[in-house]
């Protein structure tokens, strides 16, 4: 009797998986098979998702393929609510042997490999941080730290003759005065430095240090500081926050909004880009943002007054003018436009305007209320104007002073004591909005439930959300907001609908051509490591009008192009989220 073919591959399937034989030592690798490609815990949820058709059946090898150490079932298939793909999920959390593996599917083919290992994420969270020593500003990048990414110094001269623009006049700083503002990191993948973009990095950075300090004090990355008594987190911040106090003005205490070129610069390296530099307008988001970080580094630094004597009394007492500025002048919004209307040269680099100070009012009166112990700052705003809990962005930062009162809540006067439950309560239901349902989503992740995720810098929407899950589960220690936060981690690694690691040189398919210009201009094929590209952003094709863009879905709209700057620039205030998940997950991974 012959059976149908089926009924006969149904046997063969059968027959290979009951043994230790590989199903098929043929198989291929296949970018349908998306995961994690740096690796898993041992004892963390491990998941690969197959998207199109696939068997039943699934196994974890060898990366030679010769042997299995793990067989499993693939899920019912699910609608991706945003492309409308199949994808099904391999779940192998069983298997907690260390070592290298793929995940193998019939007819389907191989993945990329992965480890499975204690500190797997180590290596991340120090490239990610890294990735801020190759955007420093005035200073050479030598081979010895920089690797195969030295480079001479960009902006030594420019930066110490920096001019005030004729929208920053003040008393004793006329027009054309000649101000020394070095040091500070590339804004993103273009040569200016922002405050407001400053202001929610270092910040973001300075909580990971709060959070876990232990951690941070063994958390080294080869930089120039290293093996100073000063943790590296610290140093890395100090070469932004130096540069941050020379943009405040001694004779009043605003803050410039931004240094730049009159326009950006093209594809050059940092010391070919000599173009004059100027000092804009003061804003009062600048100065609230300024009046934040300074408030939190002050008492941060203020246990390091050995080794950095007067740099704490200094932050706060630079916080404390800026805030009074901004008291004094609570509408001075910056507006490009309006301002090169009245002013020469026309300033054409990055606005970051914002029409709502609200959230930096928050941000900065909770900063300062909690370093100097003073309730006129917890009374001078509302600090809880609505239940809103928006995700942090450089817009948007009211999150960040709530992430601070929650994490001195032993610490607050009887005053913050009474809203604490509330602000508890808010923090905690934003977690479990973000938890919601995300075992019915395609790639089983926080990130990626609408298409709004979706926007200019994506990939930040995911660390955040991941940076917010983590301090649910410091408030409850609940391991459900632990286990989502690390499904963002794994999304930015790989596990996602383009199948793209977006941390560049890392994974088997990194981004090799973000939107940076020293990566472009060096000459060298891959581009400089640890930095985060912004990621699939559905409206890219009309905002930048890069070519090459194919998809249809907001999920998969990305492409691996220097041109797409929409999809795929770098930028400093994506990249301190990332450093804080995927820290705060190597300094927690006990926990998973």
């Amino acid at each position: 009797m012959r059976f149908p073919k089926t009924v006969r591959a149904f046997f063969l399937l059968a027959w290979l998986l009951s043994s230790n034989t590989v199903i098929s030592q043929a198989q291929q690798l296949s970018p349908a098979i998306r995961l994690n490609q740096i690796g898993f815990y041992p004892n963390a949820a491990k998941i690969a998702i197959v998207v199109g058709e696939a068997s039943d059946e699934f196994q974890v090898t060898t990366p030679d393929l010769k042997k299995v150490v793990f067989k499993g079932t693939l899920s019912a298939a699910r609608q991706n609510a945003i492309s409308g793909k199949t994808a099904r999920t391999a779940d192998f959390s069983g298997l907690k042997t260390a070592g290298t593996f793929v995940v193998v599917v019939l007819g389907v083919g191989h993945s990329y490999p992965f480890e499975i290992k204690n500190d797997v994420h180590r290596a991340v969270a120090i490239g990610s941080l890294k990735g801020f020593y190759y955007q420093r500003v005035s200073v050479d990048l030598p081979a010895k730290y920089a690797g195969t990414w030295s480079r001479p110094a960009g902006h030594v001269q420019e930066d110490t003759h920096v001019r005030v623009h004729p929208s920053a006049v003040s008393p004793g700083r006329p027009e054309e005065t000649v101000l020394s503002s070095p040091r500070g990191w590339y804004d993103a993948g273009d040569y200016n430095k922002y405050i407001v973009n400053s202001g929610i990095t270092v910040g973001t950075l300075l909580s990971l240090y709060e959070d876990f300090p232990q951690f941070c004090q063994r958390f080294e990355i080869n930089i120039p500081e290293s093996g100073n008594k000063v943790p590296d987190l610290l140093d890395e911040s100090l070469w932004n926050l130096r540069w941050m106090l020379t943009m405040q003005d001694p004779a009043d205490g605003g803050v410039y909004h931004k240094l730049t070129n009159p326009r950006f610069d093209g594809m050059i390296m940092p010391d070919k880009a000599n173009k004059e530099r100027y000092v804009v307008q003061k804003s009062v988001t600048a100065a609230l943002d300024f009046a934040a970080v300074m408030a939190q580094a002050g008492r941060i630094f203020k246990p390091f007054s050995r080794e950095l004597p007067g740099l704490a009394d200094s932050c706060v007492t630079a916080a404390v003018r800026a805030w009074a500025w901004a008291r004094k002048n609570p509408n001075q919004l910056y507006r490009q436009n309006e301002m090169n209307e009245k002013f020469d040269p026309d300033v054409l680099s990055g606005e970051y305007g914002d029409r709502d100070a609200s959230d930096e009012w928050i941000w900065a009166a909770a900063e300062l209320y909690v370093t100097t112990k003073d309730d006129a700052y917890y009374q001078a705003v509302n600090l809880f104007p609505d239940d809103k809990m928006p995700l942090p962005s450089w817009a948007q930062v009211r999150l960040l002073g709530y992430y601070t009162l929650a994490r001195f809540e032993k610490s607050l006067s009887p005053l913050a004591q009474k809203d604490f439950p509330k602000l508890k309560k808010q923090l905690i239901s934003l977690a479990d909005g973000l938890v919601l349902d995300v075992d019915k989503q395609a790639y089983q992740t926080v990130m990626g439930k609408s298409a709004q995720d979706y926007i200019w810098g994506s990939s930040s929407v995911a660390a955040n959300q991941g940076v917010a899950l983590i301090q649910a589960y410091r408030l409850t220690n609940d391991k459900k907001y632990l286990r989502n936060a690390l499904t963002n981690l794994d999304y930015l690694l790989g596990r996602n609908a383009t199948g793209y690691c977006f941390v560049t040189g890392f994974g088997d398919k990194p981004v090799m051509n973000p939107h940076h210009r020293p990566s472009v201009a060096d000459g060298i094929e891959a581009p400089v490591p640890g930095l985060l590209s912004g990621g699939p952003n559905g409206n890219a094709p009309k905002q930048d009008k890069c070519a090459g863009y194919t998809a249809t879905s907001a999920d998969e709209m990305f492409i691996d192009a220097s041109c797409s700057y929409a999809s795929n620039e770098i930028a400093i205030n994506w990249n301190a989220p990332l450093v804080y998940l995927a820290g705060a997950l190597e300094a927690l991974q006990k926990a998973q």
